[in-house]
C-alpha cells in the first residue's frame, strides 16, 4: 500500500497592529467588504486577531501577515509571518 499525503492548507490574513503591549502577543485587525444578501449593499467588517509575535518586532500601526498554526494559548491561533527583507 502506498501512503497517501494530505496537503495542509494554512489561511493567511494581512492586517494592521492594533495593540502591541502584551508580551510576545500582537492584535491585529483586519477588514473585508460584504455583499448584504438582500439589498445587495456593501459593507465593511472588521475582526481582531491575537497573533505570536516571539520577538516583540511589530509596533502599533504597521502593516503584518500572519498565518495559523498550532495553539499557543487560549486565544493565539495564529503566528507572524517574517518581513521581507529590504534589498539595498
Amino acid at each position: 500500500m502506498t501512503k497517501v499525503e494530505k496537503k495542509i492548507i494554512k489561511k493567511k490574513f494581512e492586517g494592521i497592529v492594533v495593540s502591541d503591549k502584551l508580551e510576545k502577543t500582537i492584535i491585529v485587525k483586519t477588514s473585508s467588504t460584504k455583499l448584504h444578501p438582500k439589498y445587495f449593499k456593501r459593507y465593511i467588517t472588521s475582526k481582531k486577531y491575537k497573533v505570536h509575535d516571539p520577538s516583540n518586532e511589530y509596533k502599533k500601526g504597521e502593516k503584518v501577515a500572519f498565518t495559523e498554526c498550532r495553539p499557543i494559548s487560549k486565544d493565539k491561533r495564529w503566528r507572524v509571518m517574517p518581513k521581507a527583507k529590504k534589498s539595498s
